[in-house]
């Protein structure tokens, strides 16, 4: 490259990394918890479990759990059936207080064994530790605003990356791949640091960070796709009074079950005027079985009041890239080996992110230091990479 594309790419590199690396340094801070969230919640978990019954005994039906979760609570709405990824032969009925159900509206959790419909736990869904950081790592507290801010500030994560890309090879031109001087300014040596653990750790970051910018527009890619598909489903029952009665909930999930031959379902959306829905129709989500389907999420929507099939079609592209993306984001769908992989890359993004902040306050405080290491160039100490 020549010079002045080498100063352009440094400014570009210094600038999104000063402007972003704060954030990213309480993302990567607050992540290494969430790698092993499912291991700290099963730690500290007071759920009660179903009990130990032989092994061939059948579930119940659906309607039996329904009816039970109406009958404890007449007065609130149902909207969601899902079965529990923790606990075996758990199924939990979600109900608010409302049938709009406004985003903020915490749920009453029931869970129930689902061989014998009985109740084993009510949870008002309180946010614990662990779901208080993982709000922080998504919006900081507010939001969508904050989910679209973090989302920007991964954007100039990924650009940072790119350009320290750029910059690196004209910085490796006449030095080994690893070489971390030790002879001068320790600048110099956090400096080759910088670089090797930021070269290493590349593929990882650049995965992270993409995923992650994907993670943030989640809500408005679905309620892009909520915009195509919903009026579609409601247009024919526009101008209908309200359904007095529902179609039996195990006659819609084995319908749904035909539909989506080899997919398990992960839970149903009631015919509620929520967000979740529509008024008029079963929602039934189905996952694959594998560790990579399993996070691969396909709907089958249903008449709320004949129970029969409308549509099984899979989701558009972008919202398969957002479900792919969540997996990949954190590491978790491939057990602990994959999870501790995972946190040591983020404890060296980390040392990145310090070492990048170290370096550019290290220029402010003292004058440019010149320093010549054995049968290298000249190098000057600053906070970006230099040739």
């Amino acid at each position: 490259m020549t010079a002045q594309s080498v100063k352009w790419w440094s400014l570009v590199h210094k600038w999104t990394s000063l402007v972003c690396t704060l954030f990213l340094l309480m993302l990567c801070i607050t992540g290494l918890p969430l790698i092993f969230h499912d291991e700290i919640d099963e730690l500290f978990k007071s759920e009660a479990s179903a009990r130990e019954l032989p092994a061939d005994t059948p579930q119940a039906p659906l309607s039996r759990l329904v009816d039970a979760a109406k009958a404890r609570y007449p007065q609130r709405y149902l909207q969601v059936l899902g079965w529990d990824d923790d606990r075996a032969n758990v199924v939990n009925v979600f109900l608010s207080a409302t049938p709009e159900a406004p985003p903020g509206q915490r749920f009453l959790k029931l869970s129930f064994d689902s061989r014998t419909a009985e109740l084993i736990g009510e949870d008002t869904q309180q946010r614990g530790l662990m779901s208080a950081i993982r709000i922080f790592h998504r919006d900081m507290f507010l939001g969508l605003p904050g989910e679209l801010f973090l989302g920007v500030m991964g954007l100039l994560f990924v650009i940072a990356i790119v350009s320290g890309i750029m910059l690196y090879a004209p910085f490796m031109r006449r030095l080994n791949f690893g070489t971390v001087r030790r002879i001068g300014a320790s600048r110099v040596k956090w400096l080759d640091l910088h670089n090797l653990i930021g070269g290493v750790t590349l593929i990882w970051l650049l995965a992270v960070g993409v995923t992650g910018v994907i993670n943030t527009i989640s809500l408005p890619l679905f309620s892009a796709w909520r915009a195509d598909v919903m009026p579609e489903l409601i247009a024919p029952h526009l101008g209908k009074p309200p359904l007095a009665k529902w179609a039996d909930v195990d006659d819609v999930m084995a319908a749904a079950r035909r539909a989506l031959d080899g997919n398990t379902p992960a839970s149903i959306i009631f015919p509620t005027v929520a967000r979740f829905g529509t008024p008029r129709h079963f929602i039934v989500w189905t996952k694959g079985t594998t560790p990579i389907t399993s996070r691969l999420f396909t709907p089958a929507m249903l008449d709320a009041e004949t129970g029969q099939l409308v549509n099984a079609r899979g989701l558009p592209w972008y919202l398969r890239a957002l479900q792919v993306s969540r997996p990949l984001h954190f590491g978790d769908y491939g057990s602990l080996p994959l999870k501790i992989i995972w946190a040591l890359f983020d404890l060296a993004a980390i040392v990145v992110l310090a070492s990048g902040v170290y370096l550019w306050l290290g220029k402010r405080k003292s004058p440019r230091v010149t320093t010549r290491a054995q049968d290298g160039p000249p190098v000057v100490a600053t906070s970006g990479i230099r040739p």
